[in-house]
């Protein structure tokens, strides 16, 4: 029972705060403009966070392909070696 009333003062206690809080009048007027600036930015933070991570991405991508290639062709050599030194004998 303790703890349904303790929890009730708790939430009509943070309830009472944000309410107090977000019910400040501000009285003041947002030129249509200015939001579509805001938007307009904000688009371009994600383009521009988008295209770096497409950039790394490939570039990640390129290394690690790189690095297989370049293994492949190790292997390749190796067994080509192998195969030559087994002809000669």
């Amino acid at each position: 029972m303790k703890k349904i009333i303790l929890r009730a003062l708790n939430f009509s206690y943070f309830f009472t705060c944000w309410w107090i809080f977000l019910s400040i009048n501000a009285h003041a007027y947002i030129d249509p403009s200015a939001v579509t600036y805001l938007i307009q930015a904000v688009a371009a933070v994600f383009i521009a966070l988008g295209a770096i991570v497409t950039v790394f991405r490939h570039k990640i991508f390129a290394f690690f392909k790189k690095n297989s290639k370049a293994s492949e062709k190790r292997e390749i050599h190796m067994k080509e070696d192998i195969g030559e030194d087994a002809s000669e004998k």
